[in-house]
């Protein structure tokens, strides 16, 4: 019959299957199930693994960035302030400084020069212990038989004990030739002859007396020497002004409109050229010239600490009469040195920046959560905005060390 009729192939696979008894289909199926729970956990510590390690790994590079803009203000300056000397809201301290500068200028004229022979000399006194007055112009009778006169006025000081007093005077020969010129010598006070000071009073030279002169001689010319003082006048303000700044200690301020040369010029010989002089500068302390300015220009200033970054661009002017340019644009100076207040103004833009005080903000930061970032900014009125950058992104609080945070104003 077809419809029971078992096909042979079926029959010949079914009987080729090797037949397993129950106890050793378990054993198989408990080995498999331990296989697959085995390979399960070395997964599952693996993950973790990798976890843990990206957890250390976010800790060792970990990094915090502060951008800080501070609140700042555009000034534009044209005050006319006030300063005491070293005293006061704003003080000012003098610097003086003495140079010299010489050069050597080669004669383009021959003229007729009539020069006198210049020295110097200690005058004596042996008479008593009072002081002798010598009026300027003292004839003094030298050893090589001339006579030379003093410069100035001076007052001869007493003896002291047995020890004569003294007074070191320039001197110069009473007719102009080179005759005059000569080594040290020994004087009389012509003036005593005949007398019993005559013998008390004396005088030696320092040095050699020098610079006696009668006939042609090649000089220099006016325009010679206008240009070489002014060029002299240049190369020593700079040095003596580069002199100061160097010695300046920090926080001070010396506008290069606040120094002065007091020229003292000295025409050598005849073909060099000798200018002397003495530098006054003002010197400020900027923060405190910095918060005399915000307190003149910005209104319902608190007096919070603030700084002026371009300040050394401001133009100082000092407000003295008659202080009148020189060639070289340089100033006479007033007598600086006796200047107990001085009224100057300064003039240019100010950019005026609020301080900040970075140690603190970080200090309120350490271990505090991102979003509260903002809200301590708040207590930070000097501050305009700033930007906070945490690394790696999944980073949710600042660290608990300041060494971790760097900070940029």
């Amino acid at each position: 019959n077809r419809k029971t009729q078992i096909p042979q192939e079926k029959v010949r696979l079914e009987t080729a299957l090797p037949v397993k008894n129950p106890a050793q289909n378990a054993i198989h199926n408990i080995a498999g199930g331990q296989a697959s729970g085995i390979q399960y956990t070395l997964w599952f510590v693996a993950i973790i693994s990798i976890m843990f390690f990206l957890f250390a790994l976010s800790y060792l590079f970990l990094n915090v960035v502060i951008t800080v803009n501070p609140k700042m203000q555009d000034l534009i300056l044209n005050e006319n302030l006030s300063a005491d000397k070293g005293t006061g809201a704003l003080p000012f301290d003098l610097v003086v400084l003495s140079g010299e500068e010489e050069k050597t200028v080669t004669a383009t004229e021959e003229k007729d020069v009539s020069e006198k022979a210049k020295g110097v000399v200690l005058i004596y006194n042996a008479f008593s212990s009072d002081s002798q007055r010598l009026s300027v112009d003292t004839r003094l009778e030298g050893s090589n038989g001339k006579i030379y006169k003093t410069e100035k006025q001076i007052i001869v000081p007493g003896m002291k004990g047995n020890t004569p007093g003294s007074i070191e005077v320039g001197i110069y020969g009473a007719e102009a030739g080179k005759e005059y010129n000569s080594g040290p010598l020994d004087f009389s006070i012509f003036g005593f002859k005949g007398t019993s000071k005559y013998s008390k009073f004396y005088a030696r030279s320092k040095d050699e007396i020098t610079g006696g002169f009668k006939g042609k001689a090649p000089v220099i010319s006016d325009a010679q020497r206008s240009t070489t003082i002014s060029d002299l006048k240049t190369t020593l303000q700079t040095k003596l002004f580069k002199k100061a700044t160097d010695q300046i200690p920090s926080g001070f301020i010396l506008f290069k409109d606040a120094v002065f040369l007091n020229i003292d010029e000295n025409n050598i010989d005849h073909a060099s050229i000798k200018i002397k002089a003495t530098l006054y500068g003002f010197l400020f302390n900027e923060d405190k010239l910095a918060k005399k300015i915000a307190e003149s220009k910005i209104p319902k200033y608190d007096g919070s600490d603030i700084y002026i970054p371009n300040i050394k661009n401001l133009t100082f002017s000092l407000l003295i009469p008659k202080v009148n340019p020189l060639a070289a644009g340089f100033q006479e100076s007033p007598a600086f040195q006796d200047l107990q207040t001085i009224n100057f103004n300064l003039s240019g833009v100010a950019k005026i920046v609020w301080k900040l005080d970075e140690n603190k903000l970080i200090a309120d930061l350490l271990g505090k959560s991102r979003k509260n970032f903002n809200q301590i900014l708040l207590q930070y009125p000097n501050i305009d905005s700033a930007d906070l950058t945490i690394s790696p992104f999944w980073k949710t609080s600042l660290p608990d060390k300041a060494k971790d945070i760097k900070m940029i104003v």
